[in-house]
């Protein structure tokens, strides 16, 4: 049957049919269809990524035969965590996943659709990765297009089934990236294109861990096992709510959705309660307060960090803050900065694409409180590798004590955050799950609002031990331990 006109069950009006075959054919008009090509592949390591053990599949343009995956007779366990570039959170989930899996004694490939340039689906996922930027950053610009088109269209227009019916017909088109991919291996989605593509091409152990809080069509890819982090969003999905204005919708059918907690990377989730100690200890003893500022993919909040950093000035002079910026792979960013505010030049720590140099510094937070030796002032990143702008992040926010970010995919994360305002409406409900939970703030849309937390962190203890006692018991209760769900309901069959 195909997927793309009935949906869990649910016919799509014969108009949306058409639109969805309309779709696929003008991306077949732009990009090509390689439907009947063959795409072999070939593994490469991932230097920043090395301690995960994840191996890059890159299409290899000279191969003749399929890529040999790890041999299963020799006790070796090949898993494929598939994503794709649309912002940095895919990304960052797809390290979480890897990084469970390779804690549990698999290796880890990394599946990029967006990195296969040569096909057709890399084409694809490109052009749809720029708009996305596009209009990311042009909501934190234009209050009018963020109220008019941005925010309805990723809190109402992706969450219609219709806009699943679309989808389904262009994942067709990813399928020939698919060749080499045993059809039983594990492979779990951090992107829903991924997913469908997978299951598309007929791979049978597929996982769509789904991202976001609100429930969205945009993330169902029937034919595989979906998992969510909250139980609202289980909820949500279950029954399809919302996702046609006009009709009751059948719901998904039983064992098509589990709720597994929080994607987490192992290596934060095992330190959680030394990590959240030494935070309380710093402030007992009244050290810096460590605030970590993350662009994400997009680089759309240049604005906002603009101000903190200027309300933070005073306190960073006198010692009573410090502040990490990681402005991922948007370089640009960092030198808008400059010229906003001049006297970074003369103040701030760069540490550029240099990925052993954040990491050691990274490595230099996690010290006793009280430690005179810290680092101090403000310190900036930047990377134009995708993998090191990205997991830097991970890195520092081991030893920071708030995180300062946008309620995206490090709404779930264990450290305490402060969250900024949104980019697209279904961000909302990352910073209203987390506010729930008590690991982070509710959503500060305005510049003051931001500047009335920040007094808070900089002036009390309480609010940041609340936090980190918070996320303890939300380790205990198992919160934070998604990743390792995920993989296992990936290798149930394997």
């Amino acid at each position: 049957m195909d997927k793309s006109s009935v949906i869990f069950g649910n016919q799509m009006p014969a108009s949306v049919i058409r639109k969805g075959l309309k779709s696929q054919k003008k991306f077949i008009r732009k990009f090509g269809d390689d439907r009947n090509s063959e795409y072999h592949l070939k593994a490469e390591p991932v230097p920043v990524l090395e301690s995960l053990g994840v191996k890059n599949l890159v299409i290899d343009e000279n191969a003749s035969t399929p890529y040999n995956f790890e041999d299963r007779s020799k006790g070796e366990k090949p898993l494929i965590v598939g994503n794709i570039r649309m912002g940095f959170g895919h990304y960052r989930i797809s390290i979480a996943l890897a990084s469970a899996a390779r804690s549990m004694g698999y290796t880890p490939y990394w599946f990029d659709l967006h990195s296969f340039q040569g096909a057709t689906a890399g084409k694809i996922i490109k052009s749809q990765n720029e708009l996305y930027s596009l209009g990311s950053r042009l909501s934190q610009k234009s209050k009018l297009f963020n109220k008019i088109i941005w925010e309805p269209m990723n809190s109402e227009g992706f969450r219609q089934l219709s806009y699943n019916s679309s989808d389904q017909k262009v994942a067709e088109l990813f399928t020939p990236v698919y060749t080499d991919l045993p059809k039983d291996i594990p492979f779990v989605g951090a992107h829903v294109y991924p997913v469908q593509g997978a299951v598309h091409a007929g791979l049978t152990n597929v996982v769509n861990a789904i991202p976001d809080n609100w429930p969205m069509a945009l993330h169902l890819a029937e034919g595989s096992l979906h998992t969510v982090q909250t139980e609202s969003s289980y909820l949500g999905y279950k029954a399809l709510r919302g996702m046609d204005k006009d009709n009751i919708l059948k719901p998904m059918t039983d064992g098509s959705l589990k709720c597994t907690g929080h994607y987490i990377d192992h290596e934060l989730v095992v330190n959680i309660e030394n990590d959240c100690q030494l935070r309380m200890d710093r402030r007992a003893k009244r050290d810096a307060v460590r605030y970590l500022l993350t662009i994400g993919g997009a680089g759309a909040q240049k604005e906002i960090y603009g101000d903190i950093i200027r309300y933070l000035m005073p306190e960073i002079k006198a010692g009573r803050a410090m502040l990490m910026l990681n402005t991922g792979d948007h370089k640009n960013v960092w030198e808008g900065l400059l010229k906003d505010i001049p006297e970074l030049k003369e103040i701030a720590v760069t540490h550029f694409d240099v990925f052993e140099d954040a990491k050691n510094f990274a490595d230099s937070l996690l010290t006793p409180a009280g430690d005179t030796s810290a680092p101090k002032g403000i310190h900036v990143f930047y990377n134009k590798d995708i993998f090191a702008a990205v997991y830097v992040t991970n890195l520092l926010m081991r030893g920071s004590d708030v995180l300062v970010t946008k309620p995206s995919e490090l709404a779930f994360y264990p450290v305490p955050k402060l969250f900024i305002r949104r980019v697209g409406g279904h961000e909302a409900w990352g910073a209203i799950h987390s506010a729930e939970i008590g690991d982070g703030t509710y959503e500060c849309e305005t510049k003051n609002s931001v500047r009335e937390m920040l007094d808070q962190f900089q002036k009390e203890p309480e609010i940041l031990n609340r936090m980190c006692m918070n996320i303890i018991k939300n380790k205990a209760a198992g919160v934070y331990y998604g990743a390792y769900e995920v993989i296992r309901l990936a290798t149930l069959h394997f």
